[in-house]
């Protein structure tokens, strides 16, 4: 049985491919799937159970032993220094999967010329990790894929 990883918000699910960011599209950090906000989806939830190893106003990583599963919220919004994204969590902070972890506006990100598509990847994990992929629309908390 593989660690499931659930999606960290609501939207529609999409192969990383799809993601306009050679790093994601090409699966340099790992492979995964990326989700297409709800634009009323405002809340990034813990994909997995673990320590919240890195977090930043744009992306966060949650490890649960050797792996660690990377959420980046929206393309290039590094650029936004911040502006619009809340933390609602600590780095170092144990997660449950579907805790809470940033507060964000993926219509404000559309608004200012950048997208809001969400990268979720298994980091350093071998391309054939990642199994069970979902499609389509899916809510916050539904398994995104599986790594066996």
């Amino acid at each position: 049985m593989g660690l499931v990883v659930a999606a960290p918000l609501a939207g529609t699910a999409v192969a990383l491919a799809e993601v306009p960011d050679p790093v994601f599209a090409d699966a340099v950090v790992g492979p995964g799937l990326a989700v297409v906000p709800d634009e009323t989806s405002r809340v990034a939830a813990a994909p997995i159970a673990g320590t919240l190893v890195k977090l930043k106003p744009h992306a966060f990583v949650v490890a649960e032993g050797s792996r660690a599963v990377l959420v980046h919220l929206g393309i290039d919004t590094v650029s936004l220094g911040g502006d619009g994204f809340r933390l609602l969590a600590e780095q170092g902070q144990e997660v449950a999967a579907g805790d809470p972890v940033v507060r964000w506006d993926p219509a404000e990100v559309t608004r200012r010329g950048l997208s809001a598509v969400c990268p979720v990847v298994a980091l350093e994990a071998p391309a054939d990790a990642v199994v069970t992929p979902a499609r389509g629309r899916i809510a916050a908390g539904d398994p995104l894929f599986t790594w066996v």
